[in-house]
């Protein structure tokens, strides 16, 4: 790609060129998509350790006098059931039900709380955040002056304390998993999005560099979009814009989990046409979708069942595995056993209905 100025660059912007990183744009962001090979990236973070850069993503303190309730209100999930330090997956709604983007938010203490949300939505998100924070007490505060680690794999954790400030280290090793520590001006979480463990570290910008050039040094590996999308496909992790949007509802999208539907006072937006739909049953639901010859099943690719038809939402091979997956959206009445079929270039292949994940913490789950 011949990288256009008026991209945004991370401030890992250099460690990815002097990497050999191929560039791409990634919702106005110069991101590598790999660093020369893809499907190594992918097995290097599931067999050992492999860094993200993820500093284009969204983040956003919310504090004020009103915080909590407000975030009870904007969100599906219920943030009263964090403690401090704990953290929780779930997504914003709008009236229908639709999903204006999914996020994780932290349970900062003292009322406050973090909010990352996605990078290609950072406009839209901050919007409706705003839109919907006006007459409150509430004060968000974009932290752009943060940049982003995912530091993920089965020696991820253990590489990774070598390298944290001093002040951090014995809270991060103590961290399970949906949990996060602060200090100096770091903040280490347990979350990822490959189906492996490790942490996320937000840090200041400036130390960024320095702070990936040490993990290199010891061993983690740098992984682009591409691997990242093909971990968190095998781990069965939605995405958005893709697997769920604002015209699809979290019970469509196998994300009903991540609404909460108690205490039934708590009336967050969207509730009412969640109900609705709850109590009328879905028409179609998600499922997995491995390919049972050869091919590459791709996102938009017609699936035809004896119910109807439905549609690929996320697809690509998997490395792991060595054959197709996918994820669907089907009629509901698609089961385990619903013999169907993926259209690929003009002809039907047979694919078997599956449960998500396909592979967690490196292990076939099928």
């Amino acid at each position: 790609m011949a990288e256009a100025e008026q991209l945004k660059h991370t401030p890992l912007i250099d460690q990815h060129r002097r990497a050999g990183a191929r560039l791409v744009d990634f919702a106005g962001w110069a991101m590598p998509l790999h660093y020369g090979s893809q499907v190594e990236e992918h097995h290097q973070v599931r067999r050992h350790a492999g860094m993200f850069d993820v500093s284009h993503m969204t983040v956003v303190d919310v504090g004020g006098a009103e915080a909590r309730p407000y975030l009870r209100t904007l969100i599906a999930n219920d943030i009263a059931r964090l403690q401090p330090g704990q953290a929780l997956y779930g997504c914003m709604l709008n009236a229908r039900g639709g999903v204006v983007d999914d996020l994780i938010v932290y349970d900062l203490g003292e009322g406050a709380y973090r909010v990352v949300v996605n990078a290609a939505t950072r406009d839209k998100d901050l919007e409706w955040m705003s839109r919907h924070a006006e007459g409150r007490a509430v004060a968000l505060a974009v932290r752009d002056d943060l940049a982003m680690i995912a530091i993920q794999g089965p020696r991820a954790c253990e590489l990774t304390l070598l390298l944290l400030p001093q002040s951090l280290r014995a809270a991060a090793r103590e961290l399970p998993p949906f949990h996060a520590a602060a200090g100096r001006g770091w903040f280490v979480a347990r979350t990822g999005y490959t189906g492996e463990d490790g942490f996320e570290v937000m840090l200041p910008a400036e130390a960024a560099a320095d702070f990936w050039e040490t993990l290199r040094e010891a061993g983690v590996a740098p992984a682009g979009l591409g691997a990242r999308d093909t971990l968190r496909l095998e781990a069965g992790m939605a995405l958005y814009g893709q697997d769920m949007d604002e015209d699809t509802t979290p019970l469509e999208s196998g994300l009903g989990w991540t609404v909460a539907w108690e205490p039934q006072d708590r009336d967050f937006i969207g509730r009412e046409a969640l109900e609705a739909q709850r109590a009328a049953g879905v028409s179609r639901k998600r499922v997995g979708l491995v390919l049972e010859g050869r091919g590459v099943i791709r996102s938009g690719m017609v699936v035809h069942t004896p119910q109807g038809e439905g549609r690929v939402t996320s697809g690509g091979f998997s490395p792991t595995l060595g054959q197709a997956i996918a994820l669907a959206r089907v009629p509901a009445g698609v089961g385990p056993d619903t013999p169907v079929t993926v259209e690929i270039r003009g002809r039907r292949q047979p694919a078997r209905v599956v449960r998500p994940p396909f592979v967690r913490h490196g292990k076939p789950c099928l």
